[in-house]
């Protein structure tokens, strides 16, 4: 017997259902914002389901979808590609199991992805395979292994999460890490971000509570697009129209090889801050994860076992 979903997975289970079923009616390509303005008119939505949730500013039922959309994409069901969502069809398939049916599938494939992550970070992270080595490994290093490998897959999961959100999320988000780093100066009233032009965020931040050591920031919420030189370069010019040499550039991709050796190069400081050391950083100073389970590792206390 099915286990009931819970209050929160069976709105999750009907407003992702109404939405792929808006897609696959809509002609399985859609802009992702009117598939989000027709779902209110698929489902009835009560006052839980509409109430704004304070991490992101978004109801309760619109960050299901967002949330739950990762499910789909990791399960092969949907493609999104600049705010454009595509029906794959593994995904009009799966829609024949109904909402929760649709929603368990797509759980299912997503844990397999994540299950693959782990395996794929468990095994780049072992210098030696043969059960010889395994034996001699001491307990301590084993331990350490397996925390860096469920921390490379929770970054994974970080990233994925990040780059559904909007940019105003990833803005509260850049403020949050950056303050938690120590930086901003008091009550953080010396970090200051807006977005640009270019849909980044610009800004700076106060090394001292004075705000007499500046550094000026950029960052780019990017799915796919790998930050170059050029781009680099826009930056470095920027920060020379301010008379500032420090600067930090953050992006939830990846710089390009050119980009990295022309920060080498400069007289400035550039620190380039890429997808998987963002999702570290949060990690590191628990921003966007909280502890679920703790171990302690015990050894022999060697003061108790004297004689002397």
């Amino acid at each position: 017997m099915t286990k009931p979903l819970s209050k929160s997975h069976a709105l999750a289970s009907k407003v992702m259902y109404a939405a792929m079923s808006i897609l696959r009616d809509g002609g399985k390509t859609m802009k992702a914002a009117d598939i989000f303005d027709a779902i209110a008119a698929h489902v009835p939505l009560d006052k839980w389901a509409l109430e704004e949730i304070e991490s992101n500013g978004l109801p309760r039922w619109r960050m299901y979808v967002q949330f739950f959309s990762v499910d789909a994409v990791k399960s092969g069901y949907l493609l999104k590609s600049k705010g454009v969502w595509t029906l794959t069809l593994l995904g009009e398939q799966a829609l024949t199991l109904g909402a929760e049916g649709f929603f368990f599938k797509a759980r299912d494939g997503y844990r397999a992805w994540k299950k693959e992550q782990i395996n794929t970070s468990a095994s780049s992270g072992k210098e030696k395979s043969d059960d010889t080595h395994a034996i001699q490994e001491p307990p301590e290093e084993q331990f350490e292994r397996l925390r860096k490998a469920v921390n490379s897959t929770l970054a994974a999961e970080i990233l994925e999460r990040i780059k559904i959100n909007s940019w105003k999320f990833f803005e509260r988000l850049v403020v949050e890490l950056l303050l938690a780093m120590g930086y901003g100066g008091t009550g953080g009233q010396g970090l200051a971000l807006q977005q640009g032009s270019d849909g980044g965020v610009d800004g700076f931040i106060n090394q001292d509570k004075l705000g007499l050591d500046i550094i000026y920031l950029q960052a780019k919420r990017w799915t796919h697009q790998t930050v170059g030189r050029p781009d680099i370069q826009q930056f470095v010019g920027a920060l020379a129209g301010r008379q500032a040499n420090r600067g930090v550039f953050i992006t939830t991709s990846r710089f390009s090889q050119e980009a990295r050796e022309y920060v080498k190069s400069l007289h400035v400081r550039v620190i380039l801050m890429d997808g998987e050391r963002l999702a570290q950083l949060m990690i590191e100073h628990g921003v966007g994860v909280s502890t679920w389970k703790s171990y302690e590792l015990k050894r022999i206390d060697s003061d108790f076992f004297s004689e002397e």
